[in-house]
């Protein structure tokens, strides 16, 4: 179909493309701000980063450090390099995170543990948060987060404190 007074070839018709990036700008939207079934907790994104702690929690740095090492939580080590001596092996999957906090803010870091697709769609790292974007996943887990929001924010509050300073407690137990 030809769009009216432009001779060149358009699969809409001339009214339509001002819906259809109305449209479009509301499909970008709402994955921004929609809570799923099974997500754990509703956010907003502000450039590149969730500047508001997930459910309004906030998060404990020792808390955050044992998750990070958990097998059965964050297991950071499983993709990143960490500050975790007491870890013999460290991933390198993912960027090291040993001076995290330097680079990142807590919003920033918060986006990249619940939603990294939402920065870079082809991410290897799962979401956290969000049930979408994953495969082959356990049964028992369909529709479940793998962390909790308050879970998620004592990651945060541990990795913004990783910004190579003396006073940062990197190897506290």
């Amino acid at each position: 179909m030809r769009t009216a007074g432009t001779g060149r070839w358009s699969p809409m018709p001339s009214a339509e493309p001002r819906s259809v990036r109305l449209l479009l700008l509301a499909v970008l939207w709402l994955p921004a701000t929609a809570l799923a079934d099974g997500d754990c907790a509703e956010f907003r994104i502000v450039g590149d980063a969730v500047p508001e702690p997930l459910s309004g929690l906030e998060g404990d740095p020792r808390r955050g450090r044992d998750l990070a090492r958990a097998a059965d939580g964050g297991d950071c080590t499983l993709c990143h390099r960490m500050p975790l001596p007491e870890r013999h092996f460290h991933g390198t999957v993912g960027p090291p995170l040993d001076r995290v906090g330097a680079r990142l803010d807590a919003g920033q870091i918060r986006l990249r543990i619940a939603a990294p697709r939402r920065l870079d769609p082809d991410s290897v790292m799962p979401s956290y948060c969000t049930t979408d974007h994953r495969h082959r996943v356990a049964l028992g887990f369909v529709g479940e987060s793998i962390l909790s929001a308050q879970q998620i924010e004592h990651l945060v509050a541990w990795l913004t404190t990783l910004d190579g300073t003396a006073a940062s407690p990197e190897t506290t137990r």
